[in-house]
This record gives C-alpha cells, sequence and structure tokens, in this order.
C-alpha cells in the first residue's frame, strides 16, 4: 500500500509538466497526497471494516469510505465524473474505464489469501464506479501483480498474467518519446507494469514510471505498489516520504500497515 502512496507524491508535481527522463529530485516541496492516495485508503479502511470476506458488506462499505475521505479531501484532484459520484446521496457506477480503479486498488493484494480472492476483490473494488470491462480488468491487473509480487511470483509470472489483460509488445525507449497524457486504463495500466518489469528497484521503479510522462502521478502509484511488494521499499525513500503522508489517510495507512503489512 505505502508504494502506491510513494509512487502518487512523488509523481504528483510531474502529472500537469511531464519530465521525460530519470534525473529528477525524487522528492520536492510541493510534493502532496493526491486523490490517488485519499481512494487507496478508502480501500483499505473498506478492507480493515470489512474483512474482505462479503463481497456485497465490501462494496457498501467501500462506497461509504470513499465518499466520506473524498469530501474529507475536496481538494485532492479527482476527475469531474468521479466528483459528481462523490456527492450524490445514492451512488451508481458510471461505466468508467479510467485508471481510478487501478490505482486505489492494491490493499485488496495484501489482504487476500489467494490469487482467486484477489481477484474478486480487486473486480468488486471496481464495479462501485468502474464497471466497464475496461475499469474491471485495470484493477484485476494491478492487483494481481501485487500480489503475485508479494507471494514471491518472479518477474516472468507477473508479466505472464499482465498480458493475460494487456499486450505488453513496447519497451520504455520505444513509447517514451511519443507516450501522451491517457487516464484510459488501457492506456496507462500496461505503461505502468512494464515500468516496473524494467526496474532493477523500488526507486528505479518509480523513475521509469515518471520518465515516460503522460499521468504521472497514477501511472507511479500503480508502478510502485508491484515495485514494493517485489522489493520492498528502502528505509531512506520510507522516511523522507512518510512525512507527506498525513490526516487520516497516515491513520489508515498506519492501522492497515500493521494488521495487513507486519506493522
Amino acid at each position: 500500500m505505502l508504494g502506491a502512496l510513494i509512487g502518487d507524491i512523488i509523481g504528483s508535481v510531474y502529472e500537469w509538466n511531464n519530465y521525460k527522463g530519470k534525473d529528477f529530485p525524487l522528492l520536492q516541496p510541493d510534493c502532496r497526497m493526491t486523490d490517488d492516495s485519499v481512494m487507496t485508503a478508502a480501500v483499505a479502511s473498506a478492507i480493515l471494516a470489512s474483512g474482505g470476506e462479503d463481497l456485497d458488506g465490501f462494496r457498501r462499505i467501500l462506497v461509504e469510505e470513499m465518499q466520506r475521505l473524498g469530501r474529507q479531501y475536496p481538494k485532492a484532484g479527482y476527475g469531474r465524473r468521479f466528483e459528481n459520484w462523490l456527492k450524490t446521496r445514492n451512488p451508481e457506477p458510471y461505466h468508467s474505464f479510467g485508471n481510478g480503479s487501478g490505482m486505489r486498488v492494491s490493499p485488496v493484494a495484501w489482504a487476500a489469501s489467494s490469487l482467486e480472492d484477489c481477484l474478486a476483490l480487486a473486480e468488486a473494488s471496481a464495479q462501485v464506479t468502474h464497471d466497464h470491462p475496461d475499469g474491471i480488468a485495470g484493477a484485476c491487473t494491478v492487483a494481481g501483480a501485487v500480489y503475485l509480487a508479494r507471494t514471491g511470483g518472479g518477474k516472468e509470472a507477473i508479466r505472464a498474467f499482465v498480458e493475460t489483460y494487456y499486450p505488453l509488445d513496447f519497451t520504455l525507449d520505444d513509447i517514451r518519446a511519443h507516450y501522451a497524457f491517457d487516464v484510459s486504463c488501457a492506456g496507462s495500466v500496461p505503461q505502468a507494469m512494464e515500468a516496473f518489469l524494467e526496474s532493477e528497484s523500488f526507486e528505479d521503479a518509480i523513475r521509469n514510471a515518471i520518465s515516460i510522462g503522460g499521468d504521472s502521478d497514477t501511472i507511479a502509484c500503480m508502478t510502485g505498489t508491484v515495485a514494493e511488494a517485489f522489493y520492498g521499499i528502502p528505509d531512506a525513500i520510507r522516511a523522507q516520504v512518510l512525512p507527506f503522508v498525513t490526516g487520516e489517510v497516515r491513520d489508515i495507512y498506519d492501522r492497515f500497515s500493521v494488521r495487513y503489512l507486519g506493522g
């Protein structure tokens, strides 16, 4: 989960100011949590409250937590349709195929006891807003990759899993010069997974994700959560970034960490 928050925070300053290289300062004073971190915390909070075993209960609590936290962090940078969903009394899914389903999903992979359970929770987490098949695919891809990484899967296994949803027929060098802002799952999840697969360390994965441009905070969020599960997070980066994780998002992360991440 923290890998998602770290990727979001580091990428927050590059979303609208893309940098097509890897030689950037890892953190800057104006880095911040965005909607990626807030909604990741909402999923984690719903897992904590529901245990993740009853999918209907999980979905119900997730809607409550997404609306509650979204309203608590109103300037986190939500898309227009999602912002309307946050304000609706009885919100319904709106057939989105955007990458919001992939950026928030990572907590389910740490709570799940099997890949099958992980994918069921991932699908449920997407369905409350992103009930389009591509929205569900994005959530399942990220969650499944995290689950495989945390349970000892190698990069070949993770690549093969990702390719059951999206072709990975490119390298970062192939796309870096022309890749542009794309908030769809199909246009950002494979790129985030390739950024992880080409990496040599947690930090390198984040730098890979930022270096292609596009929706930088969300791509780095999705890359970072897989990289955390695979490499772990260096203590120095953890110490640098945690002060940026504040308020209830920090409280939820701390509680989720104790329960599912070994403290």
